[in-house]
């Protein structure tokens, strides 16, 4: 019996050690392999420059390299260009940016008026704890391995979001001014005290299911231990980016500069006076070639707030998008907007465009990939959040080129814009959120679908930084 179970093993040993060396890089495949390259002078003075240098530089397109014409026929007055610093906050700044833009133009504020993106900031990164801690005790009788948990554990705070954050938090915290809560050091650069969350939140995630899975623990004792770890998460919240006001005097000022009124506000009053929007009235449209057109779909744990809403949109092809984008860029609305911005990215003009960089020629390739390969090969995807102000268009109506405001400062790309071809935002556009009033009825009746949920993993569903 010993001899033949020996046997057996020697027999898959065997196999396995055929398919693996079937499959692996043989001598005489390398050979073949090897002949791919040839050590001409050419080839010799290209590695030479390409070992020596940025790769885009060496790929610059030079019939592409024209000064860029920044003539938009349509263009929403944009005003100060905000900075993210190094914070992946993008979604907060763009929304807020929505916002800022309509409050500046109703108010007669001055060029320069913000939002605190600090104080939206710190009721995220609260929310965000909650969030995370109570979907441990959701799941609490899965085991580690399963995916959810393994998910949790592996996301279990970040500064990136999208606009249902922004809409969900301004509605139940208010917003303030930002010379009321000013930036901090920790909000400029959160890499730090994003670790140190994560790491406490780990460890209460494991606390917390451990207590869970003791039969004598009742449920309101798990929710009042869950209310002493965030009484924990406040204080170094409070500790790193300040403790957010209840009650503040501002006195607005018109865009000359001169006072207009002092009042004291709440930041829910301050909200009401200088944004009052609802939020149920803007639609995510997202432009996803993997999944089926003209269906609503919904983010599993892609929120927040615990009790507010999932990530909802409606995926539309890009030929029904660029015209609701065109209505509320004429209408003068900017509009929340997200793109995988790093794609043929010229940084120092802030010109985007698919003929910026031969990659093809350099290397002696091609790079075919559509739309919705490279979307289901996880080589694209959303990265970053900006806010569409213009569109130029041509005779016919159709759109030539777009511009977004930033948030990286006013020295970043065209003086804090990015200009963009018709043909990189068919390419590397992904969602934009649009009013209700800028929507044909036949978009909104389809918006009354029951949403098809997607799991919170799915690779189009990063967050935006």
């Amino acid at each position: 019996m010993k001899k033949l179970f020996l046997l057996i093993i020697s027999a898959f040993c065997i196999v396995g050690m055929y398919a693996q060396n079937n499959g692996g890089i043989t001598s005489e495949m390398l050979t073949k392999i090897k002949a791919g390259y040839q050590n001409t002078p050419e080839n010799k003075a290209l590695r030479n420059a390409i070992v020596a240098n940025d790769i885009n530089k060496l790929a610059a397109n030079a019939d592409n390299s024209t000064a860029f014409d920044d003539h938009f026929s349509n263009k929403v007055n944009s005003k100060a260009i905000t900075d993210q610093k190094s914070s992946g906050r993008c979604w907060m700044f763009t929304g807020m940016n929505v916002m800022r833009s309509k409050a500046i133009a109703k108010h007669n504020l001055p060029a320069d008026f913000q939002f605190s993106q600090a104080y939206t900031f710190f009721w995220d990164q609260l929310e965000k704890s909650n969030l995370f801690l109570q979907a441990v005790l959701d799941h609490r009788a899965k085991s580690m391995e399963d995916k959810y948990v393994e998910w949790l554990f592996k996301h279990p705070i970040g500064d990136g979001g999208q606009f249902t954050g922004v809409a969900d938090l301004v509605t139940k915290y208010g917003i303030v001014p930002k010379d009321v809560m000013p930036e901090t050091y920790s909000s400029n650069s959160t890499s730090r005290m994003s670790n140190i969350l994560s790491l406490k939140l780990r460890e209460y995630g494991l606390e917390l299911r451990k207590m869970a899975n003791n039969k004598s623990t009742t449920e309101q004792q798990l929710q009042d231990r869950k209310t002493e770890m965030l009484q924990t998460i406040y204080r170094i919240l409070a500790m790193t980016i300040g403790e957010p006001p209840t009650e503040f005097t501002w006195t607005q000022r018109d865009a000359s500069g001169k006072a207009v009124s002092t009042e004291t506000y709440t930041p829910q009053s301050f909200f009401k006076k200088y944004v009052d929007e609802d939020f149920s009235k803007y639609y995510m449209i997202m432009n996803d070639p993997t999944r089926e057109y003209y269906k609503v779909y919904e983010i599993e744990y892609d929120r927040h707030v615990y009790d507010g809403k999932n990530w909802v949109y409606l995926n539309l092809p890009m030929e029904d998008i660029a015209p609701l984008a065109i209505a509320s860029i004429k209408d003068s609305t900017m509009m929340y907007f997200s793109c995988d911005v790093g794609k043929f990215l010229d940084r120092d003009k802030g010109w985007l465009d698919v003929n910026n960089y031969d990659y093809a020629s350099l290397f002696g390739t091609t790079f075919n990939m559509t739309k919705k390969e490279r979307v289901a090969t996880f080589a694209s995807g959303s990265s970053h959040a900006m806010t569409l102000c213009a569109v130029d268009l041509d005779a016919n109506g159709k759109p030539l080129k777009w511009m977004v405001e930033n948030s990286w400062g006013s020295s970043y790309g065209h003086n804090g814009f990015l200009i963009m071809t018709n043909e990189w935002f068919n390419e590397y556009m992904f969602r934009v959120v649009v009013e209700e009033k800028y929507m044909p009825s036949k978009f909104l009746v389809l918006l009354k679908q029951k949403p098809i949920m997607l799991p919170p993993w799915d690779p189009m569903f990063a967050p935006e930084e």
